[in-house]
């Protein structure tokens, strides 16, 4: 795993148990599960349950119990929950490009529904993590369409626009959707702020971006735990957002807000119909996470 993004490799393993392991699914990633080979799985889930003592102190039961338990309370909640967030977002968009910037283990691609197979998507991120996804995917043979480009970016930097641009692929005249899943927490506000105005300077009135953000003074036990956790994989939190500074930054972009779902709103919306069916395994949004939609205006 050397050369990845942990959070990644860890988000793309809990789309993956959950839509093995249940019936009614929060989010449904029919393809994250064959990213990984048998061993690998095995072995995140080994480190998780021998880990259990960190999330839960007085835990009792077997191996299986502990995973299932850290998955459905510390891992999975803002993987599945911003998925589904967004790509219903993506449904209703009718945009003809797909930007997916820190596209990690992001499988959208591979298992296209009908009614994206005329965009183009690009997959925008570090190469290290890129690469590394491609090589996955050729070893489990899963096909590349050909509406799929990849594209490398720091998003420190304002390299990866310009790459965006000189691909032959991407016209900033069509409407276009991008997704910025998981990447507020890692970049200091001012990063941010200026990925944003980046994202507004390429696309045309209309497009829509999708994004998670960490709400500020909502410090809890779980998101202290998620925190340590980034840290541990060298990949530490950076920033905490409030309401009324995503909605100046955006506007700073050339964005208004559609949609800012609170934590209760995004149980009762995407978490629902899942818990209940699993009372004994429910699964509810960070009360730290807010997800947020907007318009290029």
């Amino acid at each position: 795993m050397k050369n990845q993004s942990m959070t990644a490799v860890i988000s793309a393993f809990a789309r993956a148990y959950h839509s093995e392991n249940n019936q009614v699914k929060i989010f449904d990633d029919t393809v994250a599960r064959r990213l990984f080979s048998d061993a690998e799985y095995k072995e995140i889930q080994n480190h998780l349950s021998q880990g259990i003592s960190f999330f839960i102190p007085n835990f009792s039961g077997s191996e299986d119990e502990a995973v299932r338990l850290i998955v459905d309370s510390q891992l999975a909640p803002s993987p599945l929950g911003r998925a589904a967030f967004c790509e219903k977002s993506l449904q209703n968009a009718a945009a003809q490009q797909y930007l997916i910037l820190a596209a990690g283990y992001d499988t959208f691609a591979y298992r296209q529904p009908q009614w994206a197979e005329k965009m183009q998507i690009f997959e925008i991120d570090h190469p290290a993590t890129a690469a590394d996804k491609q090589q996955r995917l050729k070893d489990r043979q899963i096909a590349i369409p050909s509406n799929v480009t990849y594209v490398a970016a720091d998003f420190n930097d304002n390299n990866w626009v310009q790459k965006l641009l000189q691909t032959k692929e991407f016209d900033k005249t069509k409407k276009s959707f991008s997704s910025l899943l998981g990447i507020s927490y890692y970049l200091p506000q001012a990063v941010f702020q200026n990925l944003l105005n980046t994202i507004g300077s390429i696309l045309p009135k209309d497009s829509i971006i999708v994004f998670d953000y960490p709400l500020t003074a909502t410090q809890t036990g779980q998101s202290a735990k998620q925190e340590a956790l980034a840290a541990a994989a060298d990949e530490p939190m950076q920033t905490t957002y409030t309401k009324a500074d995503l909605e100046q930054m955006l506007k700073n972009a050339g964005f208004a807000v559609m949609q800012n779902p609170e934590p209760k709103e995004i149980t009762a919306t995407y978490f629902a119909e899942y818990n209940q069916n699993n009372p004994n395994h429910p699964i509810t949004a960070f009360d730290n996470v807010c997800y947020c939609s907007a318009v290029r205006i």
